[in-house]
C-alpha cells in the first residue's frame, strides 16, 4: 500500500512540474505585456499590481519546479519594484535600472528558464 501512494504522490508530483513546465512561456508573455503596459503609461497602480504579482507568483513558484534561479531573480526584481513603487525612492535612473534588469530577465529566461547559472 506504502508503495501505491508513493506512487501516485510521485505521479501527482510529476503532473505538478510538467504543468509548471507548460505554463513558463505563457507567464514570461505576460510578464513581457505588463512590463509594455507599464512603459506605455505612467507606473499606474494597476500596472504596478501586475507586475508585482507576476514577479511573486514566479518567484514563489519556480523554485518548487527546479527553475531555481528564474526564481531567485524574479524575487529580487519584486524586492526593488516594492521599494520603487513605494514611492520612497524617486531616482528616475532607479526605474531605467529595474526596467533593464526585468529586460535581461526575459531575455535569459527566454534561453533556458531553468538555467542554473544567471547570465
Amino acid at each position: 500500500m506504502g508503495n501505491t501512494l508513493d506512487g501516485d504522490f510521485v505521479a501527482k508530483l510529476r503532473h505538478l512540474s510538467e504543468r509548471f513546465a507548460s505554463s513558463v512561456p505563457a507567464t514570461l508573455e505576460q510578464l513581457q505585456a505588463a512590463r509594455m503596459a507599464f512603459c506605455l503609461a505612467e507606473p499606474e497602480a494597476a500596472n504596478l499590481k501586475e507586475l508585482m504579482r507576476i514577479l511573486h507568483t514566479v518567484a514563489g513558484s519556480a523554485p518548487s519546479f527546479g527553475y531555481t534561479q528564474l526564481g531567485k531573480q524574479a524575487r529580487l526584481l519584486e524586492q526593488v519594484l516594492r521599494i520603487l513603487s513605494s514611492g520612497s525612492y524617486k531616482n528616475d535612473n532607479a526605474w531605467i535600472e529595474w526596467l533593464y534588469n526585468l529586460d535581461q530577465l526575459l531575455l535569459w529566461a527566454a534561453r533556458d528558464p531553468k538555467a542554473s547559472d544567471y547570465v
